[in-house]
């Protein structure tokens, strides 16, 4: 097999290895086995890996100029071209390690070609170089291979780099989504280490950030029909946001399909390997990939860099006119495309990687400067052969600043420490594609602080300033919670109201919460508002209608009392009782008082006094009603021969009669109120937007003992009235006294089952009509005979009348 050639090499006491795709394509051989297979081709210069190339060369030499570094010491080079293929990268590797010398025999040195490698660009390319020279224990130190999994020192045991490792990236991708609300994107990845690792880091934080992502798509640039698939996908999805974590290879195979099919107006977010490559910056690529976002290697001048590439390189590294130099010669003559690109400085403002380069050279440098225990007056010791191992030793330890201030070493995965500059593609006032920085991310910041944005220089897909919108659903307003439509993603939602008495006061609730037992949930469900207390007040119109009634009630019975008061002398008053009368209508003008207590908002005080009041003032009043009926009976018996029955129930026994009844219902009530009083309670149980402020009774026996006692005596009462009913006519006011106790009767009868299922504030309304109904039932029975008499009749208003009607 013919032996592979280096593109640009120069000897030198030590040397170091490149390795960079100089051209992005390749032509493969046929392999048919039946015949040598002819060499392979490859096409398509890549301006930025040759770059690469010089920016290795241009460190070279600026080291071999140094008097402080390795001072009698020269560095040399080899740097091939792997044409981006890892089938080439395994031939560049072997050609590293063992030079392109033919030799005879068996006989081997065991000494590499070069004492370390820079490169490769890509992460799968890397990899296929380490796992070839890590076992010789050749030291790869990459300017731009990301991939997580070149950390594993057991597997690369050999392997350093300049740049920071994807792990940080991918976080820093999802962060970046999260932090602009995209919760809907999808993804595309290079089919190879670097895209298939670099996305599963991605998912499973964009997965732990709330980032759903639609679909997850890759190909390799040796499958066109994949990436014809992936296209499809993009087309159909809804997702206007798409994270390529993919080799610029990959991404300018996928850019010419876009075009093709005029897919435009997606947000591309890109990772450094493509996000600032000048080869996708064509005529129609900003169409496509205007407004990108994504992260790229920390831009930072290294003075005299750019004067090497543009003059200075061609004018001493890469002669062709002469021919003094066979390898210059060789490599003039096999790819005469390198020197189309003498003069051309486009580029030069998008470099970004040469500093990787620069620093992956002077930190070789610097390990040589340690093994060869090199000093300033002595120079560098010849005598040793340097071993690959210890130059890999010697890069675990090396710490060194760089003249731009940069300050270089290795962590313990081999990467250095580093940061990402968040970029731009904006276009220029000239039209130009400019790569803005608008932000960074620094891994060795706190994660909440590690991003650092400067959203109002950012320009959006298709030359926007407003923030393009990624997301399966809208957000749920406050109010609404998410409910998860069955079988897609978590993203994927329904915003439902809030039920009645629950609220959400946040963006995107997962859930309601129940407001406080007091509160209640407001029209729009985002806040819990006090509960609306409700009772009887006086200013409502029920309110209104009871007091009015109790006025007229009130007023009936001053008026009947005035009568009484005016006719006391008549023989009607007389013959009714007028002791017992007036105190009747005293106690009945307390009943209709006592329905004021339950207007209004129940107190302590009023909650005790409307119970008390209502029990004791009833039975005053029930207990006159009593011993009128008593004395009717008395007196009819007074009026049988012999009999002296009336001195046994004169006025002395009438009042000890109705204080000894009245004095029972209040040691009735002192015991309720001593033992558990009724007091204002918030009833929350009948309504669940508003309180009922009420009054628990405290002690149900309490209050059933003093509406027992009342409907007792009303019982006797009306016993003893309907005994008396057949009596002389003299003496009818046993009937009237019936017809009231029966009406009595017959209120707080019906009161009773109306009582206990009114609901809230109606259950008062009901306690009051009862006492009004009772009230004016036993006024009218009683007294509005007597009244009609004393007013219009006044003729019958005579002993004579009364005395004629006993005889008739």
């Amino acid at each position: 097999m013919s032996p592979e050639f280096p593109v640009l090499s120069k000897e030198g006491d030590v040397m170091i290895g490149g390795a960079f795709s100089i051209h992005s394509k390749i032509t493969q051989p046929s392999f048919s086995f039946t015949e040598r297979p002819t060499a392979y081709k490859c096409s398509s210069i890549n301006l930025r890996e040759f770059r690469f190339a010089q920016s290795m060369i241009f460190a070279i030499e600026e080291i071999n100029t140094k008097k402080d570094l390795l001072p009698n010491i020269s560095i040399g080079y080899r740097i091939y071209d792997n044409c981006a293929s890892t089938l080439s990268s395994m031939r560049a590797a072997m050609a590293l390690m063992n030079g392109h010398e033919l030799t005879l025999g068996n006989s081997c040195s065991g000494q590499s070609a070069v004492h370390a490698i820079i490169g490769e660009s890509e992460s799968s390319s890397t990899i296929v170089l380490s796992r070839t020279t890590g076992p010789f224990q050749i030291p790869v130190i990459s300017h731009s291979a990301t991939c997580e999994c070149l950390s594993s020192r057991k597997e690369y045991p050999a392997f350093f780099r300049t740049i920071v490792s994807d792990l940080y990236q991918s976080r820093a991708l999802a962060q970046l989504v999260k932090h602009f609300g995209w919760t809907w994107v999808g993804a595309v990845n290079s089919d190879n280490d670097y895209g298939n690792n670099g996305m599963a880091i991605f998912l499973s934080a964009a997965q732990e950030e709330g980032v759903c992502v639609e679909y997850t798509e890759k190909f390799d640039r040796a499958e066109p029909e994949k990436l014809l698939k992936v296209i499809e996908v993009i087309k159909k999805s809804t997702a206007r946001v798409i994270v390529g974590f993919l080799s610029h290879v990959e991404m300018n195979n996928l850019l010419e399909q876009l075009s093709l099919h005029n897919i435009t107006g997606r947000q591309f977010i890109g990772v450094e390997a493509w996000i600032t490559a000048d080869s996708l910056v064509t005529p129609t690529s900003f169409s496509v990939l205007g407004g990108a976002l994504g992260f790229a290697v920390q831009k930072a001048n290294i003075s005299g860099l750019e004067d090497f590439l543009v003059r200075d390189f061609w004018e001493t590294e890469y002669l062709c006119n002469e021919t003094n130099s066979e390898s210059v010669a060789r490599t003039c003559k096999e790819n005469p495309d390198l020197f189309q690109l003498k003069g051309h400085d486009d580029d030069l403002e998008m470099l970004r990687y040469p500093t990787n380069i620069y620093k992956a050279i002077y930190a070789v440098a610097h390990s040589l400067h340690s093994i060869l225990k090199c000093s300033d007056k002595k120079g560098c010791n010849k005598a040793p052969e340097i071993k690959p191992w210890e130059v890999v030793e010697a890069l675990k330890h090396v710490n060194f600043t760089i003249k731009n201030g940069d300050r270089v070493w290795f962590d313990n995965t081999g990467a250095a420490v580093n940061r990402y500059e968040l970029v731009n593609w904006q276009r220029g006032s000239d039209g130009s594609v400019l790569f803005k920085p608008v932000g960074y991310y620094d891994a060795s910041l706190p994660s909440d602080k590690a991003l650092s944005l400067n959203t109002e220089e950012i320009i959006w897909s298709g030359g926007g300033n407003e923030l393009p919108v990624s997301v399966c659903s809208e957000s749920c307003r406050p109010g609404t919670h998410k409910v998860l439509q069955k079988g897609k993603h978590v993203c994927c939602f329904d915003c439902v109201p809030c039920p009645v008495g629950e609220f959400s006061n946040t963006t995107d609730s997962i859930g309601c919460k129940k407001c406080p037992e007091a509160y209640w949930s407001n029209q729009n469900r985002d806040a819990c508002l006090p509960k609306n207390i409700e009772f009887l007040s006086f200013t409502e119109v029920m309110g209104k209608i009871l007091v009015v009634f109790t006025m007229f009630g009130l007023l009936l019975t001053l008026t009947a009392a005035t009568l009484f008061l005016v006719n006391k002398d008549t023989p009607l008053v007389k013959a009714n009782n007028s002791e017992l009368s007036f105190l009747l209508l005293f106690s009945l003008s307390l009943c209709f008082l006592c329905s004021l207590t339950f207007i209004g908002q129940p107190t302590e005080w009023s909650c005790m006094l409307r119970h008390t009041a209502f029990g004791i003032t009833f039975v005053l009043c029930i207990s006159c009603i009593l011993g009128k009926t008593i004395v009717v009976l008395m007196a009819f018996k007074a009026t049988l021969p012999g009999s002296n029955v009336m001195k046994w129930f004169g006025p002395a026994q009438q009042r000890l009669t109705v204080l000894f009844f009245t004095f029972i219902q209040v040691i009735i009530c002192l015991l309720w109120l001593t033992i558990n009083p009724p007091l204002p309670y918030k009833n929350m149980n009948y309504y669940k937007e508003k309180m009922i402020l009420e009054c628990a009774l405290g002690s149900p026996v309490g209050f059933w003992a003093v509406l027992g006692y009342v409907g007792l005596l009303a019982l006797l009462c009306f016993v003893l009235a309907f005994l008396a009913r057949k009596l002389p006519d003299t003496f009818n006011e046993a009937k009237h006294i019936t017809f009231s106790m029966l009406i009595f009767c017959a209120v707080w009868l019906t009161f009773v089952p109306a009582y206990v299922s009114s609901p809230g504030n109606l259950t008062v309304a009901v306690e009051i009509f009862a006492i009004l109904a009772s009230s004016y039932g036993i006024l009218f029975c009683i007294f509005a005979p007597k009244c009609f008499i004393l007013v219009l009749r006044p003729e019958l208003n005579t002993k004579k009348h009364l005395l004629g009607k006993t005889q008739r």
